[in-house]
């Protein structure tokens, strides 16, 4: 019984441990890339700093000169890609587990250098480049492929792939779990002829592709010229017409077009790992970790590219397939290893190293198994026999199935019968309400002659039906107590029906009063009239909506006042006041951070994706901005200001027809223009107000010829072309090398919330995803791999 209880421990353990190591992340990125055009070769390289070996820097050369990449030796990249005119760094945090790509482009000469940001995201965990194309997996629930730079993809055609990418022309192969081999793409001379089996390598050129078996044996398919080579390999790298192989002795075998090989002075050396792109082969050397090239007459009379000074042989990852580099301390930094290419070991039968604090042990060879006494076959046969496990993995399996279909009924049942979320139940249809203006700034709504619902009737309805329940009625004489009869020193602000005041109670809650202009009849004459009906109608929208909401991200509402002619609303005190403020108003203010603006911006998307995506129905505010945006003690920022909001359009229909309503500047143009409202018009607003957020201008301010200016036209072109750094608010600290990048990407977002048409801007809840990976990246530990190398600010 003791050696049976051994025995399923050590079974748990294996298969836990097998679980855990198939969650890291296991890298397959480069340290060397080369970049082409027709008359230059840019060749770059991570190397190990000689002061700081844990470090590392992004080195470049042109051959000829005339190529140069503006650097920042502050940051680090994890894996570099290249090809025709295109340089790319990947810059990962493992802490964070997020990635962030950047790509150098240039014209044949060098010159007209574009820098660009292209991914910002869950972390890469392998990446490569064909000529043209850029493709990685991306690490996460379901590790997916994404491609860059390459249109005709069909980014729906998602791939099973999780290591190994090799990117061709029109084409992308890579390695599933177990080493099959899948292709995608439009290059059917390589997707059609896919060969069966398991593999440890692949790597591709332009139209064809090799790969390295589990017993080092070499497989090539596609447009492939030259003869392949025999014998046992484990590395590749593949160029136009040309390739090369390392055998598994460190020995470098070249094939191709024009008889192509290795020059005869790079004979006599031992590589670690190859490189190629076009005509152009590198190689690191064993020896000293020194980068030598091959494949036109520069490199063949001059091979050493970087010579001596340890080029990184590989990227820094969290586990190795088979065993790690044995010095690799000299590279990574804590917790990080770089892996040695299988050699005559099949992962699927040797678990794969995981680094830990002690060091580092190369895998155990297969032990037998001892055969079995006579004491342990009698009796209770083993549990764990074949038998009983393949029970167990269809029970498993067959209660994962059950569950998920059980997920989908219950979400189907949600939506047929109007599931409610977050307490926000059904407004009141027959009495939801027509357009409403504002003040000053507002585009005032146009109605039509038909008469609004009586105040009194519509407030009694409100209340008789239970949606204020959970409020508090408050006395007039209590509120004119706290304000001093609503005295002009509690006064601090305005809204969309009335003046806002501050207050204490008696019980001691802070709270901000809101109260409405007084309605008498003598006033319902003309304009009047109708200016009176906006500001019924704004204090009716605020009871009725936010007696139905409840988001952290939204202002609560606390209670009411109905007396008479008295229609006051009671809210909780935000103690920080409004972001406009904060921007424009104060001349100092402690929201002078890149991380505390983006925190901000976070808080208001998810209060507004509450809105838009949980609250039934929808509610579409109608009127977001930067002065509809508070802020608490502990500065979470809260949408207010419901005046103006809306109940959406039902699931028939795709926008509400109606006259525009809301704040210059901030509109939905194509609202304003075509009358069709929908969600997407809230998502315009929050563009321009993070555009505010960036830039420190409001959304319509003078220039420097006193001319009135629009935000978004002014500040969206410089994001296009990649200088939002000369757009900056100045009164906030240059952000870092890191924070640069999440900037960028908020950037980027703004321009994409405030494209004129609506069906091209992004959801809110894709605002939120956005937001939430730009935020985590600025918050990021820099414990990055050590093979990283730097990006340009600039």
């Amino acid at each position: 019984m003791a050696i049976l209880d051994k025995k399923t421990h050590l079974f748990f353990s294996l298969v836990l441990l097998c679980f855990l190591i198939s969650l890291s992340p296991i890298s397959s990125l480069s340290t060397v890339a080369i970049s082409k055009t027709s008359n230059q070769t840019l060749i770059c390289a991570l190397i190990s700093s000689s002061s700081f070996p844990q470090q590392s820097s992004l080195n470049c050369t042109s051959f000829p000169e005339g190529i140069q990449i503006p650097l920042n030796p502050s940051v680090y990249f994890s894996g570099i890609v290249g090809g025709n005119g295109f340089l790319c760094g990947l810059t990962s945090s493992y802490s964070s587990s997020t990635s962030i790509m950047v790509c150098w482009r240039f014209l044949n000469n060098g010159t007209n250098l574009s820098y660009k940001s292209i991914y910002l995201g869950p972390l890469i965990t392998n990446l490569d480049s064909g000529n043209s194309h850029i493709c990685g997996i991306v690490n996460g629930t379901n590790n997916r492929l994404e491609c860059w730079q390459w249109h005709e993809f069909n980014s729906s055609n998602r791939s099973l792939m999780t290591s190994n990418l090799a990117v061709g022309e029109d084409f992308v192969c890579g390695l599933l779990t177990f080493g099959q081999i899948q292709c995608l793409g439009s290059f059917r001379n390589v997707t059609d002829a896919i060969p069966s089996g398991n593999y440890s390598e692949i790597a591709s050129g332009s139209q064809h592709v090799c790969a390295i078996s589990k017993n080092n044996s070499l497989v090539c398919w596609g447009n492939m010229v030259g003869e392949k080579p025999i014998g046992q390999f484990k590395s590749l790298a593949l160029g136009d017409n040309r390739s090369c192989a390392l055998r598994i002795n460190g020995k470098v075998v070249c094939w191709g077009e024009t008889g192509f090989s290795l020059p005869s002075s790079l004979s006599g050396e031992f590589f670690e790992t190859l490189e190629a792109k076009q005509d152009i082969f590198c190689g690191i050397v064993t020896s000293n970790y020194s980068l030598f090239c091959w494949g036109n007459d520069i490199f063949n009379s001059n091979p050493a590219v970087f010579n001596g000074v340890g080029v990184v042989p590989g990227p820094c990852t969290t586990s190795c397939p088979c065993v790690p580099l044995p010095n690799y301390e000299s590279f990574c930094g804590r917790g990080l290893m770089i892996c040695q290419h299988c050699v005559g070991q099949d992962s699927s039968v040797n678990p794969p190293i995981v680094n830990g604090s002690g060091p580092s042990l190369p895998p155990l060879p297969p032990q037998p198994m001892p055969s079995p006494t006579p004491s342990q076959t009698s009796g209770r046969s083993d549990p764990w026999s074949r038998r009983n496990v393949a029970f167990l993995v269809v029970g498993c399996v067959g209660s994962l199935m059950m569950l998920s279909v059980l997920v989908i009924l219950f979400f189907k049942y949600c939506k047929i019968r109007g599931c409610r979320v977050h307490d926000s139940g059904r407004l009141d249809e027959a009495g939801s309400p027509p357009q409403q203006g504002s003040q000053t700034s507002r585009v005032q709504d146009q109605q039509g002659t038909p008469q609004p619902p009586v105040l009194e009737k519509r407030l009694s309805q409100l209340i008789s039906i239970g949606n204020g329940g959970h409020l508090d009625e408050f006395s007039l004489q209590v509120l004119l107590q706290v304000t001093n009869n609503f005295s002009d020193e509690h006064k601090i602000g305005s809204g969309s029906f009335g003046a806002v005041y501050h207050a204490t109670l008696e019980d001691g809650r802070e709270v901000a009063i809101k109260r409405a202009e007084a309605s008498a009849s003598s006033s319902y004459a003309g304009g009047t009239k109708y200016r009176q009906e906006d500001k019924d109608n704004a204090f009716l929208n605020e009871l009725e909506f936010l007696s139905r909401l409840n988001h952290k991200n939204l202002v609560k509402l606390l209670g009411y006042c109905e007396d008479n002619n008295e229609r006051v609303l009671i809210f909780e005190y935000m103690n920080n006041g409004t972001l406009h403020d904060h921007l424009h108003g104060l001349e100092s203010s402690p929201l002078m951070s890149w991380v505390g603006r983006i925190k901000v911006a976070l808080d208001a998307a998810r209060g507004i994706e509450y809105l838009h995506e949980y609250a039934v129905p929808t509610v579409i505010h109608r009127d977001i901005k930067s002065s509809n945006i508070l802020l608490d003690v502990t500065w979470n920022a809260k949408v207010s200001d419901f005046g103006l909001s809306l109940m959406g359009p039902q699931d028939d229909e795709t926008h509400l027809s109606m006259r525009a309503a809301g704040t210059v500047g901030y509109m939905d143009p194509e609202y304003y223009r075509l009358q069709q409202l929908t969600t997407k018009s809230d998502v315009y607003s929050f563009g321009v107000m993070l555009l505010e957020l960036l830039s420190g201008y409001k959304a319509i301010h003078k220039n420097e010829n006193k001319v009135p200016r629009n935000v978004v036209d002014f500040v969206v072109p410089y994001i296009v072309q990649d200088e939002i750094h000369r757009v900056l608010d100045r009164r906030v600290p240059p952000p870092t090398p890191f924070e640069i990048e999440s900037v960028a990407y908020v950037g980027y977002l703004a321009a994409d919330c405030t494209t004129l048409e609506g069906r091209d801007r992004p959801t809110m809840t894709q605002v939120v995803n956005t937001l939430e990976r730009a935020l985590k990246a600025c918050l990021a530990t820099p414990i990055f791999s050590r093979s990283n190398t730097d990006d340009s600010s600039t």
